[in-house]
């Protein structure tokens, strides 16, 4: 084939992609389906016209533009790196790591259960070996549920089952086509079939070193991305390169699994490209890639429906039994992860709570597709496997994913409507006629007043006026008799709506460039935690999951350890540099979301519930500051460079608007614009650059504020502070038992901490110490001291404590009056 023909058939399959979109839309089908039908018909079309063509048509070019060669290498070394990669670049891992194990349940368990169900019921109704049985049911294990997610999406379901859908949707994949890869060496001629051994030690050789592989291509690319800093367009292009880089290494090069490389090079990158690119390079990134999906996702649809003739051509009717063996031992299996895995996820509080129409939904959206049909023919085209196992395996895939297309695929929304999930709830509908009515009210008020200000004629202004005004009053009628919505839904429905406009404020800020990409996306992953708590459990789990997004989770937690036992503080630097900026933001989005209650839920919900709302969110409010003012505690000089940060970058993002104002009002040129933004753009490079928090300044500037060593010069207070170590711990942490031997004395840097004494309990707050008694009477510890907020403390060991209580009388006084508060000889002590 030429490259004249060449290019003829891709503008050809392109246009084809540019028309089932609206013909998706049009007949009710989800867009896959159609693009499976239009290229089965495709393929039925070729056949013909390669056997009758040149008699019929007489076009030599017709017939050769149906005379593609597809192999399976097009799909998996083509066309299947740049749907993984972007699925998997476009995941919010935030979010689902909340959902692992749903989502590794659903992945590879299904698959794995989909496997052996389909393998040992095909045994006995056919010649195959099992092993061979075992191998097809690999190939049409894999799901793709891009039909149903996108009807998810439409009728709003929980955004949690979606999330667990499409993480279940990228991993299955994965997971099917290693154990394709495993199961495929059984059945080749002349190739010794694995052991035992051989499957203990490879197959997690082959999905570990997949996994590391991804990682560190994307680690690699990352490191080149800051070296093109000035050049997006090279950053796109080296991204493009990526999938296929890792994917060739892997599979080809180490023998290692390539689909799992690219998916975990597509999550290392998701995690950590959004804090070394920049904002707009990082959207620019996505937009491409998204493309890039779309049409590598509609051509492996096209590109496999063409094979269906082909994989089809000498089917029976006893293969027709067959595929009905298949479709019934794939739905079991389906069934049983549905009803028996799911439902035991949700009891162990691991998985959502999955209602039954939902659950039918995915299992009807269970459709098979390019990877079943691109792995077949991979099958077909091997040399090594025997010619009975090609045909049965060619058809029975064929045949199945057929089916789930054609007959699921088209009924689907049909199932959606008869299950009623198309439907607004009772509580949305009730808002629906409020919101509707609030709406036309200020509609009229906007046309009466646009009506007087250009001076339009009378009597059309009132003959519009009573039209509209009817259409009011049946509005104002409809919400009026649905106002019996109770305060708690009213009160649950204002705090969704509440949580959504935060999201929209951290998506306005950080296209405004108030806030990294990399925080951004931590912060809508807040949100939506937000929105989805809020959806399902009222203003309980409003305040639920405000406090869990000031918590400090478990990566902070080890980053404290590696900081106290290790003395490693380079995570815990770069982890509260980020908690710094994030409460700062959160806090000015917080008290300004109280005029978006005045201006829009009072309107529609009224002013009791409104009050209710200020409230709840004057309780976050301050439990932000809470955590703001405990971390400027802790460093105080950082949290001063940290809001002049805040300050620069504000003031230049409301200098950017003023010139864009001038030059839409036609005050400035494009030539004088574009000058002036990019003199913006170098005080903004020079204003992101965020100042690193070194813990050793921020321990020297504590030990400054600490009273007891007030009396110090600036060089003595420099050389305590090297001998002094920071150390953060977490409230309930137990910070010294009964019976310990003493060893250093502690310094309450900032927070508070409980003395248990005998049954007798107290506080120490910022400024003060203990340990210091036992210490210097050589007793064991009759005390339990327990830390009841986020503390940092210095520590001090017993020379070096001992050297200080000699040349500081301060610290001598607060030894004695500790001594006398608790009712000890100070002779005893040695002061």
């Amino acid at each position: 084939m030429d490259v004249i023909s060449l290019v003829g058939i891709v503008a050809a399959l392109f246009i084809v992609i540019s028309l089932s979109e609206p013909l998706a839309d049009r007949t009710r089908l989800p867009y896959t389906v159609v693009l499976a039908i239009i290229g089965t018909l495709i393929g039925l079309g070729a056949v013909f016209l390669v056997d009758h063509g040149r008699d019929i048509l007489g076009l030599p070019l017709a017939v050769e533009m149906f005379e593609i060669n597809i192999r399976a290498s097009v799909f998996l070394y083509v066309l299947l790196p740049t749907l993984l990669f972007q699925v998997s670049l476009g995941l919010n891992l935030r979010r689902m790591a909340d959902d692992w194990v749903p989502i590794l349940v659903m992945a590879v368990l299904a698959v794995v259960v989909a496997t052996f169900a389909i393998g040992f019921a095909l045994t006995p109704f056919t010649t195959l070996p099992l092993m061979a049985c075992l191998m097809l049911g690999a190939i049409v294990a894999t799901t793709d549920p891009s039909a149903v997610v996108s009807i998810f999406r439409n009728i709003a379901a929980p955004q949690r089952l979606t999330r667990i859908v499409e993480g279940e949707s990228l991993l299955n994949d994965a997971a099917a086509i290693a154990l394709f890869g495993f199961f495929l060496t059984f059945v080749m001629l002349g190739v010794p079939n694995p052991t035992l051994r051989d499957a203990l030690v490879g197959f997690p050789t082959l999905v570990f070193g997949g996994i590391g592989i991804g990682w560190i291509f994307a680690r690699i690319c990352i490191a080149l991305f800051a070296l093109m800093s000035r050049y997006p367009l090279a950053q796109v292009s080296l991204s493009v390169a990526l999938p296929y880089v890792t994917y060739l290494v892997a599979d080809q090069i180490l023998g290692v699994s390539g689909v799992i490389a690219v998916v975990m090079a597509g999550m290392t990158l998701n995690f950590l490209g959004p804090g070394r690119l920049s904002p707009g390079s990082w959207t620019n990134l996505r937009e491409v890639w998204d493309v890039l999906a779309h049409w590598a996702g509609a051509l492996i649809f096209l590109l496999a429906a063409f094979l269906v003739p082909r994989l089809l051509g000498d089917v029976q009717l006893r293969d027709l039994a067959l595929i009905g063996v298949v479709i019934a031992a794939a739905t079991a299996a389906r069934l049983f992860m549905l009803y028996v895995v799911l439902p035991l996820l949700t009891a162990a509080r691991l998985s959502p709570r999955v209602d039954r129409p939902y659950r039918v939904a995915i299992l009807w959206g269970g459709l098979r597709g390019a990877v079943t049909l691109a792995l077949a023919l991979a099958v077909t085209e091997n040399l090594r496997v025997p010619i009975d196992i090609k045909r049965e395996v060619g058809i029975l895939a064929t045949g199945f994913t057929l089916y789930t297309l054609l007959v699921q695929g088209t009924t689907l929304r049909w199932i959606i409507a008869f299950l009623g999930l198309d439907k607004l709830s009772r509580l949305d509908r009730a808002l629906s006629n409020q919101v509707i009515a609030v709406a036309l009210g200020n509609v009229r008020e906007e046309v009466a007043s646009t009506a007087q200000r250009h001076e339009l004629t009378r009597e059309i202004v009132r003959s519009e006026a009573k039209r509209f005004a009817e259409r009011l009053d049946s509005a104002m009628a409809k919400a009026e008799g649905a106002d019996e919505i109770p305060d708690r839904d009213r009160i649950t429905l204002g705090l969704v709506a509440l949580a959504g406009r935060e999201r929209d404020m951290i998506l306005e800020a950080f296209r405004e460039q108030q806030i990294s990409a990399r925080l951004a996306e931590q912060m809508l992953s807040d949100a939506d935690r937000l929105i989805e708590r809020t959806r399902a459990g009222g203003r309980d789990e409003y305040r639920t999951a405000g406090r869990l997004s000031l918590v400090q989770g478990r990566w902070y937690r080890f980053a404290i350890f590696l900081h106290n036992r290790l003395g490693l503080s380079g995570l815990l630097g770069r982890m509260t540099a980020d908690r710094f900026e994030i409460l700062l933001n959160q806090r000015v989005i917080l008290r300004d979301l109280h005029g978006y209650i005045d201006g829009k839920i009072r309107r529609i919900h009224g002013r009791r519930v409104a009050d209710l709302l200020h409230e709840l969110l004057k309780r976050r409010e301050d439990e932000t500051q809470l955590a703001l003012d405990g971390l400027r505690l802790q460093y105080p000089g950082y949290a001063e460079e940290i809001e002049r940060r805040f300050i620069r970058r504000t003031s230049l993002r409301l200098e950017e608007r003023e010139y864009d104002i001038l030059y839409q009002d036609g005050l400035i040129g494009r030539e004088l614009l574009t000058t002036l933004k990019k003199e913006l753009a170098e005080q903004r490079k020079r204003a992101e650059s965020r100042p690193a928090l070194d813990l050793a300044v921020q321990k020297t500037e504590l030990v400054r504020q600490f009273p007891l060593f007030a009396d110090m010069d600036d060089a003595a207070r420099t050389r305590l502070a090297k001998s002094l170590k920071a150390r953060y711990v977490q409230p309930g942490e137990v910070l010294m038992r009964k019976g310990d031997v003493p060893r250093e004395v502690c310094f309450i840097a900032s927070g508070a901490v409980e003395v248990e004494t005998a049954g007798q309990r107290s506080k120490l707050g910022r400024g003060d110490m203990f340990g210091q008694l036992s210490l210097l009477s050589r007793q064991v510890r009759r005390t339990q001291i327990t830390a009841i907020s986020h503390t940092t403390l210095l520590v001090l060991d017993e020379v070096r404590f001992r050297r200080l209580l000699e040349g500081s009388e301060a610290l001598r006084s607060a030894v004695r009056a500790s001594a006398e508060k608790r009712g000890l000889p100070i002779e005893n002590l040695g002061v």
